[in-house]
């Protein structure tokens, strides 16, 4: 069996013998059996619940809505007629799961389909979705199932295209079908549709400064095209070594594309052409310098303007940049600006009217999440539409007739967890505030094509699901669809994790988070604690539905926080601060400072439970997490050892320098400086107290496996100990929902036991 590099290995089992002996002479340590059940407990608990159901999707034609729910044996999905609530299978799982598992090369089981949702494509007979980080249609006339090819060239994460790969040069057709717009020798040209001689409209372009025939916009009128120029950024790539590759006995080279902080990006240049008279405009730069990203130029509906967002490099700054058809000339339409930084992956912007002159646009600048109605002119806040210390989630639809916006919303109910999402509808004038979801609990709400009606999916982690057909304007209820039992699974023994709430580091922000007991629990022993971490600025973590099981990039679900708890621990997930979906001071917490993962709030917030329940021992506190959680819980024994004990660290971004360019320069900034060393778990290696275990997957295409070796190299040059487990072939996921995941959940589970019990 392998095992894991340790400094004085014998010392090491010594002591963990130690450990053990002394365990039982006050309780029995967990057996061998005991792990291998608690590992175990996913599979044999999952499959116990009946009509739990996903949220749904409707058809095209809005006349039916399918979902998936539990059933006997795993999952179906069921189609159901909006009006008359008639019920049938969406399609044969059998003739799909074959066709399935012929595609990807393994047996699909037909109960046990790989994706929870699905999209039609048109029509009702195709289907798409996502498995393994790639996109699938599935023919349900013919039953066969091919991977969806991005005809496109690829670009690391976004900002870098890679030019060892051809771009898509097709013709791009006019809207009036009488031209049609390419590339050639790195220049613009245009022809008759269907072939003919080119005509120039370029001849500045050349390898170093190239037109980008994927960047190709034609006017509504056909009259005149946008497209980029680009100089190129740096590209970088990261090589991995794939030490056991399947079905060759030689060690194979894997590269990717994976530019990283503070690397040069490519440089996009919008220019402007008019098609008759061959006019050619370069965008004055002035309103969009240093860019980080601009999106593919857009025409609005009337010809006269097209528009592009911009990120500025440091993520400071976004904008809207509109720019005149006739003239060339930009004008800002929205500026978006913040002294830490613009979430640029939660903006949201709908234009309305066919010339842009009122946007409605999400923004932070009160301090909440809200949304407001700008003049696309003057970029001036004409009104705000939502207000209050609450945040709005999600932008489901604007109705520019009726000049009403449906949306998600968290923390408007007083009294109830702020992370429950809500549905509303509002008027453009921050009138009429509608609620439409009114039940205690976090909703997901799918709203038909003609926005008409919804389904209401919701629940908490101590309440399944329960989809409901309702209403879309004043959230009415018409029909109940499903409701989750969980007879079985209580039966089985399951009981719902509990909430509870602290201060945070300022004494009057509450904290939320989860408490996983043993299914044996007694008040009156000691229990050494284990914390499941993850602290991303980018969302919050803490479960709020009630789907217990699997694995996600976050960490554990409940049911393996369940699985850790049953070998005698109390388990928990907790929400700092630094965290998203409160006000923006809560998020920012994180800005140029993500090594504190919000410890004060969640130290605070394990000292005020322990106060309440004397088995909480505050004594053995132990924690893990992957990714950004990953960094967390090595920085938790680095920053704040004298709390945490021990950690199991997965695939971490250990030093933000190593890590992708897009999350990183999102919360510490650009240039690099002071904070990405400040961070580091390679710069502060020597910090290291307690006991470690890194596990990390050898082909990680999400964070560079190198992080984790580079840790390791300053761990053994620091003359500390540690435990690490390199996973050949494994990816980022690796024992989570990939690989090995019963042998790696094992190895965390015994080392937990080793080093707190």
């Amino acid at each position: 069996m392998p095992r894991p590099f340790r400094r004085f290995q014998f010392a090491g089992a010594f002591a963990a013998f130690g450990a053990v002996l002394f365990a039982a002479t006050a309780q029995a340590a967990p057996t061998r059996e005991d792990i291998d059940r608690s590992v175990g407990l996913r599979e044999s608990w999952q499959y116990l619940t009946r009509d739990v159901a996903w949220p749904a999707r409707w058809t095209p034609d809005g006349s039916a809505f399918t979902y998936r729910k539990t059933v006997e044996g795993g999952f179906t999905f069921e189609t159901v007629d909006a009006r008359t609530l008639d019920r049938s299978p969406a399609f044969d799982q059998e003739r799909l799961a074959l066709a399935l598992g012929k595609a990807l090369g393994r047996p699909v089981q037909a109960l046990r389909l790989p994706f929870e949702t699905f999209d039609y494509a048109g029509d009702r007979k195709t289907i798409v979705f996502s498995l393994d980080e790639s996109g699938w249609h599935c023919s349900l006339v013919e039953y066969r199932c091919e991977a969806q090819v991005d005809a496109n060239r690829p670009r690391g994460f976004g900002v870098v295209r890679d030019l060892s790969v051809p771009a898509d040069n097709h013709p791009r057709q006019s809207p009036d079908g009488r031209r049609e717009a390419l590339v050639e020798d790195d220049n613009l040209v245009v022809r008759k549709a269907g072939g003919g001689d080119a005509v120039r409209l370029s001849s500045d372009g050349s390898a170093g400064d190239f037109y980008d025939p994927e960047t190709i916009a034609w006017s509504p009128d056909s009259r005149r095209l946008m497209i980029y120029r680009v100089r190129p950024g740096y590209s970088r790539h990261v090589l991995r070594v794939e030490a056991a590759p399947a079905g060759q006995g030689q060690p194979a080279l894997r590269s990717q594309l994976y530019p990283k902080p503070g690397d040069a990006v490519d440089q996009e240049q919008p220019v402007l052409f008019d098609v008759a008279s061959g006019r050619q405009t370069v965008i004055d730069a002035a309103l969009f310098p240093n860019a980080y990203q601009l999106s593919a130029p857009r025409w609005r509906p009337d010809g006269n303007s097209a528009v592009f967002d911009y990120v500025k490099r440091g993520f400071g700054q976004v904008r809207i940049i509109a720019v005149d058809a006739v003239t060339g000339v930009a004008h800002a339409a929205v500026t978006e600006d913040a002294s830490t930084f613009v979430y640029a992956d939660r903006r949201f912007a709908q234009d309305l009217g066919p010339a842009g002159n009122e946007i409605v646009w999400e923004s932070e600048r009160d301090g909440w999440n809200h949304l407001y109605l700008i003049d696309g002119r003057s970029g001036r806040v004409k009104n705000r539409i939502t207000r209050g210390n609450w945040v709005v989630r999600d932008v489901v639809r604007v109705d520019e007739k009726k000049r009403q916006v449906w949306f998600a919303a968290g923390g408007m109910n007083a009294g109830e967890d702020p992370y429950f999402r809500h549905y509303y509808r509002i008027d453009f004038d921050g009138r009429n505030l509608a609620p439409l979801t009114p039940e205690r609990a976090d909703h997901v709400a799918s709203f038909s094509p003609d926005m008409t009606l919804f389904i209401d999916n919701y629940s908490r982690v101590d309440l399944p699901n329960v989809s409901e057909l309702r209403r879309a304007d004043n959230g009415a209820l018409i029909a109940s669809v499903t409701k989750g039992d969980i007879s079985r699974l209580t039966a089985a023994g399951f009981h719902a994790p509990e909430v509870f709430t602290a201060k945070g580091r300022d004494g009057t922000t509450d904290i939320w988070g989860l408490v996983v007991r043993p299914r044996n629990y007694d008040p009156t022993r000691k229990y050494p604690v284990i914390e499941n971490i993850y602290a991303g600025p980018h969302d919050s973590f803490v479960p709020k539905g009630f789907w217990p099981f699997g694995y996600h990039s976050g960490g554990d679900k409940v049911i393996g926080m369940q699985a850790l708890a049953d070998l005698g621990f109390i388990v928990v997930q907790i929400d700092g601060m630094g965290t998203a979906n409160r006000s923006k001071a809560f998020q920012d917490v994180a800005w140029k400072n993500l090594q504190d993962s919000g410890f004060p709030d969640r130290i605070a917030w394990h000292r005020a439970l322990a106060a309440r329940d004397p088995a909480y021992d505050i004594g053995r506190v132990g924690i893990y997490g992957a990714s950004a959680g990953g960094q967390s819980t090595l920085n938790a024994l680095l920053f704040h050892s004298d709390f945490y004990k021990a950690g199991v660290a997965y695939a971490g971004c250990y030093d933000n320098r190593m890590d992708k360019i897009s999350w990183n320069e999102q919360w510490l900034g650009w240039p690099v400086d002071a904070s990405y060393s400040s961070a580091s778990g390679v710069d502060n290696a020597a910090r290291l107290r307690g006991k470690l275990f890194l596990i990390v997957g050898e082909q990680d295409s999400n964070v560079d496996p190198a992080s984790t070796m580079q840790v390791a190299d300053a761990l053994i040059k620091a003359d500390k100990d540690f435990d690490l487990l390199v996973v050949p072939g494994g990816e980022h996921s690796v024992g989570r929902s990939t690989g090995p995941i019963d042998y790696v959940t094992r190895r965390q589970f015994e080392f937990f036991v080793r080093a707190l019990q």
